[in-house]
């Protein structure tokens, strides 16, 4: 069950074993809650809880020598950390703050509990491959929309780095540290939605983010209640629900809401290099458009993104032949 790179997020999550007591609604030391979960198969921490760190200085996200996963969140019920680590006998937790009860409730489904991977059939020998090298792969749950999608627009048309920056100088900046115990991880929880939209112009600047992408996020902050009802649609219906605000298309929507629902089948379309990437990996063919990707992603209708996952994870990649995107860095002007 041990953790692996992961070429989607950039990640290299070790989950160790650290054996602690069981329990449920338990308070441990320095004021936390406890919960002890077993997961009904295999569990890879770092493949699931991945695509939740955005670059590996993400303030909201940290990982420790001893395999745990922290994370700073902002739940319904207020701020809160949540420490996962692997035990020998399945899952434990610690939370802390106004939204401890939340994050343990909400724990089975964070770490794939509603995942169902024996829905997935792999069709082709390199999919199958990833997928058998890789049980502990579920796709995570949040049920918080505007956690993924505000950096998720962040990364619209820039390089991974500009954004992972914009990211960490935003939250700090504008978000407050997590709750928690002396002697954690230095960790943030992002800015509520009324603190997105009041952001100046000139922290923008400074942050790095175009005016397009700001305005985008604003737009967002001022209608979040509606936004995180789509935690609860399905795809098609969560999907128009998040494009209904200028500036975000499905490239956003389908990044946002494989994290916050799950979604199995929320394949990326507008992507740089995804097509390439797959038709290369299935056909040796890397001139390849988002339809022609829809098209060798059909057999997988229902589960395109679980595909998508796999064939990335395989790390079959065309061979570079054009420069790297661009980067810009407007808070330098």
């Amino acid at each position: 069950m041990a953790g692996r790179f992961d070429p989607l997020t950039r990640t290299d999550l070790r989950a160790g074993r650290t054996p602690v007591p069981a329990g449920r609604g338990a308070v441990a030391g320095g004021g936390a809650k406890r919960r002890a979960w077993t997961p009904g198969g295999p569990l890879d921490l770092g493949l699931v809880l991945g695509p939740l760190r955005r670059g590996p200085g993400d303030p909201t996200f940290r990982t420790t020598p001893d395999g745990s996963v922290w994370r700073g969140t902002r739940t319904p019920a207020g701020p809160a950390t949540l420490r996962v680590s692997l035990t020998a006998d399945g899952v434990e937790a610690e939370a802390w703050g106004p939204g401890a009860d939340w994050v343990l409730d909400g724990l089975p489904v964070l770490l794939g509990a509603e995942d169902d991977p024996a829905a997935f059939v792999p069709r082709h020998r390199l999919v199958h491959s990833s997928h058998r090298r890789r049980p502990g792969l579920r796709l995570t749950r949040t049920g918080l929309v505007l956690e993924s999608l505000i950096p998720t627009v962040l990364e619209q048309k820039v390089t991974s780095d500009e954004a992972y920056r914009a990211w960490r100088r935003l939250v700090v900046r504008h978000g407050e540290p997590a709750p928690g115990p002396a002697g954690r991880p230095e960790l943030y929880v992002m800015p509520s939605a009324r603190a997105w939209a009041l952001i100046p112009s000139w922290d923008w600047h400074r942050a790095g983010v175009d005016i397009k992408r700001s305005d985008t996020i604003v737009r967002a902050a001022r209608v979040a209640a509606r936004l995180e009802e789509a935690a609860t649609m399905e795809l098609p219906q969560a999907a128009a629900r998040l494009e209904a605000v200028p500036g975000i298309g499905p490239w956003t929507s389908a990044e946002t809401l494989q994290r916050s629902n799950g979604a199995p089948d929320a394949v990326t379309t507008g992507d740089l290099h995804l097509p390439r990437i797959i038709g290369y990996a299935l056909t040796g063919n890397r001139d390849v458009d988002d339809a022609e990707m829809l098209e060798l992603l059909s057999p997988y209708a229902g589960q395109r993104h679980r595909a998508a996952r796999l064939i990335l994870l395989a790390g079959h990649t065309p061979p570079r032949r054009a420069p790297r995107m661009y980067r810009s860095d407007i808070g330098r002007i």
